[in-house]
């Protein structure tokens, strides 16, 4: 099952590059327009995107310990992600953001045993029924959560007539 998980992490990592290098190509004021979506403009998606990352992992943390060997690929520098909308500058450190800890996603998966899997991650979700679910569901969801709102930014994309066809089948991942 953990070889399912990290080609899960590899396409999230080849994924949200592919985002970011195609909504880099825009202007910041077209990133940062009021684009009717719950997180208002592409910047805002990217931000909650990069955040549900950050926030998962968190999770992951809290739960396995830092003294687990898993936690420590969690270990990359401190992302700090600004408030309202972006300036040139501060779109820019995003990138480095997603390649920290989409590595960090693939490198703590990749350090897990298949046993890691089960391991009860602590969620104060669904009103404290079930008041834990298994690692292996975090992960799913860390991965729904990224197809989901890629698929967001993909639709105003479309809206833009910006080619994006990112979510197409991709191998370029996969180990050779």
């Amino acid at each position: 099952m953990k070889a399912w998980f990290v080609t899960f992490a590899e396409y999230i990592r080849e994924a949200n590059h592919t985002v970011y290098t195609i909504l880099d190509g825009l202007s910041n004021d077209e990133r940062e327009k009021e684009r009717g979506s719950y997180y208002g403009s592409l910047s805002g998606l990217v931000l909650h995107l990069l955040g549900g990352t950050l926030f998962f992992h968190s999770l992951f943390k809290e739960a396995l310990g830092e003294g687990s060997a898993a936690v420590k690929a969690l270990d990359y520098p401190a992302v700090s992600l600004p408030k309202g909308k972006l300036s040139e500058a501060q779109w820019k450190s995003l990138g480095p953001a997603f390649e920290s800890s989409d590595g960090a996603t693939v490198n703590f998966i990749s350090s897990l045993k298949d046993k890691d899997l089960t391991f009860p991650i602590k969620l104060n979700w669904y009103g404290g029924n079930p008041p834990s679910v298994p690692l292996s569901f975090m992960l799913q969801q860390l991965t729904a959560h990224g197809i989901h709102h890629r698929g967001q930014i993909s639709q105003i994309l479309d809206e833009l007539k910006v080619d994006n066809d990112y979510s197409g089948i991709s191998a370029a991942f996969l180990p050779k």
